[in-house]
């Protein structure tokens, strides 16, 4: 067996962050040509990357069980605790036969009739003819009120719900780069460090009284949260305590919001780049809507509305998956020792050449019904893969395609001439800035 190929560019003590934070779709793309296993350093830290799908697909699915989550997770644990994001071994099973019924077909649909459907509807009634939107943090919003919706009943909820529209969007600021600097870093008193650890405390206690005060009212008022608290597990018939609801629904918040309000922010951003994308997209929502919101039933029928979901979520994925061996592991002729940290880069098998053909330009068509059929397991995973498949891997979709649907059924959004828009990185790669000018589609 071989070492793995060390990245170039390691500088000391700070390792591979300087590139990894400066341009870090342009760092992962860079991997593959160093090998299939690769080392970087996160600080001091060194880091085995797999950069093939096999070997992704071995990490995350084949071989899951000798892997358990790694350092992101373990730096983020002070805000998941305990949640299906960090969680390990029978804990994480057991939690996920608890959570993963609240995901289910049947639900996600009453989350779209009662939540989603109806809070879009709200939005595209609120907009006025030459309007210039910051679309990006209107979808944040939006995304996060149906979130907080979904999770909590409005007469349990509202004080949540406010606290998770101021808290969310700063943890989400500073996330990723404390989760990839040195551990001295997070320990700095430097303002990146304080906003993240005040938002972090307010949202964990005041997502921790309303659990307490769900649990106390005792009725189910179909939402997630009831959900959770009435959840039992089939084996032991116990459920989960509030502290492991409340990490729970901490999880749900943060790591789902995020994805697809920036996935619903490029969407919009990508028909304004091109035309004829955006013509057949129109095509395809009047045929189905004729101007109404979007409902769940529809998503069937908005098959090209699909392919652009697909394609963003191609290109705009989480930058890194992140799991430490639990016991000696070869990965491609590689041997990786136990407590090794070992790393699965969406961005990396996403831009790959040797899958997605010109993988930097936007073309929906690649998932045309039948053309990703041949495309290997591990190649396209924006949602995970395995065991460990993220709960929302249905309802993300679902709720990026009602919104996008509905809004163009009734408006263009057209880019402001002058403003550049470009990724910058946070949790994923969000756009710095996404003015955009509202024009109806039918008077």
């Amino acid at each position: 067996m071989t070492n793995a190929r060390p990245v170039p560019g390691r500088r000391p003590l700070l390792g591979h962050t300087v590139p990894l934070l400066r341009d870090p779709l342009k760092f992962f793309t860079s991997l593959p040509a160093y090998g299939e296993v690769v080392e970087l350093h996160l600080g001091p830290l060194p880091v085995h990357v797999v950069t093939t799908p096999e070997l992704a697909w071995q990490v995350l699915a084949t071989d899951a069980d000798k892997f358990d989550k790694g350092l992101v997770f373990d730096k983020m644990r002070p805000l998941f605790g305990d949640g299906l994001a960090t969680s390990n071994g029978e804990l994480n099973r057991r939690q996920r036969r608890l959570v993963m019924p609240a995901f289910g077909r049947t639900r996600i649909a009453g989350y779209a009739e009662n939540t989603m459907t109806k809070l879009a509807g709200e939005l595209v009634d609120s907009w006025r003819p030459g309007e210039v939107v910051e679309f990006d943090r209107r979808m944040q919003d939006l995304v996060l009120t149906i979130a907080g919706q979904t999770l909590f009943s409005t007469a349990l909820g509202d004080e949540a719900l406010a606290e998770i529209r101021h808290s969310i969007p700063v943890m989400l600021k500073y996330v990723l780069i404390r989760a990839f600097s040195p551990k001295f870093v997070e320990k700095l008193p430097i303002p990146p460090n304080r906003r993240f650890d005040a938002a972090a405390t307010r949202l964990r206690e005041v997502i921790g009284e309303t659990v307490v005060a769900a649990r106390e009212d005792g009725a189910d008022h179909g939402d997630l949260l009831s959900m959770l608290l009435l959840a039992r597990d089939e084996d032991t018939g116990e459920g989960m305590s509030d502290r492991q609801v409340h990490d729970e629904v901490i999880t749900i918040l943060t790591t789902g919001a995020e994805t697809t309000a920036v996935a619903l922010a490029w969407f919009f951003h990508e028909l304004g780049q091109h035309r004829e994308v955006e013509r057949r997209f129109h095509a395809e929502v009047d045929e189905v809507l004729a101007g109404r919101p979007a409902r769940f039933e529809d998503l069937a029928d908005l098959v090209y509305t699909q392919q652009i979901v697909n394609e963003i979520v191609r290109r705009t994925p989480p930058l890194i998956l992140m799991r430490r061996a639990r016991e000696d592991v070869e990965l491609g002729g590689v041997a990786i020792p136990a407590g090794s940290e070992v790393a699965v880069s969406q961005h990396t098998l996403h831009r790959d050449p040797r899958w997605f053909p010109e993988p930097d330009r936007f073309d929906p068509d690649r998932w045309a019904p039948g053309r990703s059929a041949d495309l290997p397991k591990g190649a396209y995973i924006p949602f995970g893969a395995g065991a460990r498949l993220c709960p929302g891997h249905v309802f993300a979709p679902t709720e990026i395609g009602i919104v996008a649907a509905t809004i163009g059924a009734r408006w263009r959004l057209v880019p402001v001439p002058g403003k550049k828009v470009y990724a910058q990185l946070k949790a994923t790669m969000q756009p710095n800035r996404l003015p955009m000018t509202v024009v109806p589609r039918r008077t």
